[in-house]
């Protein structure tokens, strides 16, 4: 069975499954609708993406999957969000735990996968677990939001932390099945509406040992699942590719915010007689935020590319601060997007402000993004500004 898999994914390449997600796009915009009024993706949607195979591409081959460099996830991700940001982001942050189970102990893919390799994971990483200790694993209780497309997925990852006498707390994720968890229903946003990123509620249920996975090993790579699971993927460290996921969306999003202006911009005369195209602040945000997709797509496969040449050649990762860079670099792209789509914005005049006129979706929903940990740019650059400048490093999750 394993070998016809490979065989099948043989047959796979990124060209194909990012034509795929380029004929979605039209059909994602007039989805995007339904999904802000029904405050999740639509069925149809996670169904077209199953069969295109996205959920695939970071999978280990043993389940199924291509595992494909992250490139190839991150632009499906960036392509889909020129449609509709919020598929976008679901994509990113369910897609991404597909990679996170290869770290896991084997015998967690197994309880996920075991049964049908088509199961999703969805997350909400803050350390609100209650944690205590038992035989053979811990009792573990809380609530935590943001969990982004729980509606379509049966496992869900959770933060906790571990508290021992004399040492430093240790941060964990949990893998919980769906009989597990209660979903609570308050998504009620401005923007990503359409992500149904629900609270989750879990009340003193049992977490085997192996289905947890240490904060620690993610960044030494001394993950449980390395020997089983041994692709170049699943060497990268958590932190260089999770936050990724969650910041990458919005560079499409940019994209289909850019190509709307300027659809709209080439035909329109204002009351005045003044044609948008002559105008210089339409043509200073038609330039700035096209520029600055070019160079935060270059980035992003940049950093990706050394990262992963060096595992290839089998170099460590062992330069901090060049992970913090790479940090920081991916902890910017939401607030120059969100710069960006706001230039656009005040190029349209009053037109706008309209709720039929599909920019708004994309500025409310880049905005939106900023609000993720992980794209607080000021936050992560004066971390590693304070490295250059001698300080000792404080972010581990790189």
């Amino acid at each position: 069975m394993q070998m016809q898999r490979q065989k099948v994914t043989s047959l796979v390449t990124p060209e194909s499954l990012l034509q795929k997600a380029r004929e979605l796009v039209p059909v994602l915009a007039q989805r995007s609708a339904q999904a802000e009024r029904e405050r999740r993706l639509p069925a149809e949607t996670i169904a077209d993406m199953q069969a295109a195979g996205f959920f695939e591409v970071l999978k280990p081959k043993l389940y199924g999957g291509y595992e494909m460099d992250p490139q190839v996830f991150y632009d499906i991700c960036m392509t889909l969000a020129e449609g509709c940001m919020s598929t976008a982001w679901v994509y990113g942050v369910v897609g991404v735990h597909n990679w996170q189970i290869a770290l896991f102990d084997p015998r967690a893919a197994e309880d996920v996968w075991g049964q049908d390799n088509k199961v999703l994971i969805a997350s909400t990483y803050m350390p609100k677990g209650q944690v205590k200790p038992v035989d053979g694993g811990f009792r573990f209780s809380g609530r935590w939001g943001f969990s982004s497309g729980i509606d379509h997925c049966q496992w869900v990852l959770l933060g906790g932390l571990i508290f021992s006498e004399g040492q430093p707390p240790e941060y964990r994720t949990f893998l919980l099945p769906r009989a597990d968890f209660e979903v609570v229903d308050t998504w009620h946003t401005m923007g990503l509406k359409g992500t149904g990123s629900n609270d989750i509620v879990v009340k003193d249920v049992f977490v085997p040992e192996y289905r947890t996975h240490k904060a620690s090993d993610g960044f030494m790579g001394t993950n449980p699942g390395r020997d089983t699971f041994t692709a170049d993927l699943y060497k990268l460290p958590f932190g260089q590719i999770f936050v990724r996921a969650v910041s990458s969306a919005a560079i499409g999003g940019l994209q289909g915010a850019l190509d709307t202006f300027l659809d709209f911009a080439k035909v329109r005369v204002g009351d005045m007689g003044n044609k948008t195209s002559e105008q210089a602040p339409a043509q200073l945000a038609a330039a700035e935020s096209a520029t600055s997709i070019d160079e935060m797509k270059l980035v992003l496969h940049r950093n990706f590319e050394v990262l992963m040449s060096k595992i290839r050649a089998g170099q460590p990762l062992d330069d901090v601060n060049q992970r913090l860079l790479f940090r920081h670099q991916a902890s910017q792209v939401v607030e120059r997007c969100a710069k960006h789509a706001y230039q656009l914005f005040s190029a349209c005049g009053g037109r706008g402000i309209f709720t039929d006129f599909p920019l708004h979706r994309y500025v409310t929903d880049i905005f939106a993004a900023r609000g993720h940990y992980a794209n607080n740019p000021e936050q992560f650059g004066r971390n590693y500004g304070g490295v250059l400048l001698g300080r000792p490093n404080t972010d581990f999750f790189i």
